[in-house]
């Protein structure tokens, strides 16, 4: 499934500085985390379904770089994406 405009506008607004700001690592992140659920909840019904599996874990691989940057850069922002997105770390 294609993340619709719509989401990606709620999830920039919600995680970025505005709608449009689709730079940010915490947007960036948030988005891989709303498609790395989906992804997920995708596989446990088809288990078997690799090209999908390839994708959630080169995925997983893009956040968890992000996410090395931005505990690296700021540990301030880090925490609080960590926080807001519930991801175990």
């Amino acid at each position: 499934m294609l993340v619709t405009p719509e989401v990606k506008k709620s999830t920039f607004k919600e995680f970025g500085k505005s709608e449009f700001d689709t730079g940010s690592a915490e947007a960036q992140v948030a988005l891989f985390t709303y498609r790395i659920k989906h992804l997920t909840e995708h596989l446990k019904t088809n288990p078997k379904d690799q090209p999908t599996e390839r994708s959630l874990v080169r995925l997983v691989g893009k956040r968890r770089k992000l996410l090395e940057f931005l505990k690296n850069k700021n540990i301030e922002r880090y925490r609080d994406i960590i926080k807001r997105l519930n991801i175990r770390k």
